[in-house]
């Protein structure tokens, strides 16, 4: 590939936790960069990115544009020139309406890949999920050939169908497409807590005495915008690549761990047995009758339960060359953003 100092990586949603950090990673290491915010004039969206260049003192590598993904104009314009497109925007939610998040992920992905195939921008360096993969079946380790077939949550269905449709059409347009699979994403340098970390304030706070024993596995999120970098930068990489070095964990193990590292915290010392499950989902409800958020449907708890995290992300190391984080310094770079 040509010297990196002369390449420009376009990347959508930059405010996002993966994006911002994506954009950081990607400067630090010699890129232009070019980044889509849906308002240039919300300073919530651009000034922690902007942030990233000043703290280098590489304004003018980084660019910022304004663009919607669900809308198709503009974004031949915006491509044009660039070298790469990493597209991460998308609607990180378990409570949004199910339109949203589909529409977002769906529409998103059908115009950014037209749009490069239409300006000659072959690589691209796609963001999709575990939930894309699935906790199914349980008991076996899953790694890139496996795919999701649970329907239950709108943001699982949008995964798996949003990058299904990239696959499709990167067929279509002859687009060289690489897909990162990282599980829940944790770590500082988020503006709006996602849902793989919005449960750290209340476990910290001691606002649930007991958790349930769901199954998660984690990645710090550095290592997430690591990953994008090397699969552009890797000519051989090709398909998918599941980020989950610290699998076959449960949220109990990990509020454990959040207060053990933090003993001055209240996060929760006990994991919930599963046959008390439905307990903590009347006790959820019960709770948003008077305002607090909700965690815990009966349509996650379901999900949740139903399968396991045991995946492989043998590939990410062996092709991208990933070593990762380790598991205290993801929880605790995410504890430290919340204190």
């Amino acid at each position: 590939m040509e010297d990196k100092a002369r390449q420009r990586i376009f990347v959508t949603g930059v405010n996002g936790h993966i994006g911002n950090h994506i954009v950081r990673d990607l400067l630090e290491n010699g890129y232009l960069v070019r980044g889509s915010v849906r308002d240039l004039n919300d300073e919530s969206k651009t000034a922690h990115v902007l942030a990233h260049a000043a703290e280098f003192g590489l304004e003018d590598r980084l660019e910022l544009v304004e663009g919607d993904v669900l809308e198709a104009d503009g974004w031949d314009e915006m491509l044009r020139g660039c070298d790469g497109l990493f597209h991460t925007a998308t609607v990180y939610s378990t409570r949004n309406t199910a339109t949203v998040i589909l529409d977002t992920a769906n529409k998103g992905t059908t115009h950014l890949l037209h749009a490069a195939a239409a300006v000659g921008l072959n690589r691209i360096i796609y963001t999709s999920s575990t939930a894309a993969v699935g906790t199914s079946p349980k008991g076996k380790t899953k790694d890139e050939s496996v795919w999701n077939t649970d329907t239950s949550l709108p943001y699982t269905t949008a995964k798996t169908q949003s990058e299904r449709l990239a696959w499709k059409l990167a067929d279509e347009l002859d687009l060289d497409l690489r897909v990162i699979n990282p599980t829940a994403v944790l770590g500082g340098g988020f503006v709006r807590p996602t849902p793989s970390v919005d449960f750290f304030q209340d476990a910290i706070a001691g606002n649930y005495p007991v958790v349930p024993k769901f199954p998660m596995s984690v990645v710090h999120v550095r290592d997430v915008a690591k990953a994008h970098r090397r699969a552009f930068e890797v000519d051989e990489a090709e398909g998918r690549f599941i980020l989950a070095p610290h699998a076959n964990l449960t949220l109990a193990t990990i509020c454990k761990r959040i207060r053990t590292l933090n003993p001055n915290t209240k996060a929760p010392k006990y994991g919930l047995p599963n046959v008390l499950v439905p307990l903590a989902v009347f006790q959820d409800w019960f709770g948003g009758l008077f305002g607090r958020q909700r965690y815990l449907t009966r349509a996650v708890a379901k999900n949740m339960m139903g399968g396991d995290t045991d995946y492989s992300s043998a590939k990410a190391e062996k092709v991208l060359g990933l070593a990762w984080e380790d598991f205290d310094t993801c929880i605790q770079d995410t504890v430290d953003a919340f204190l």
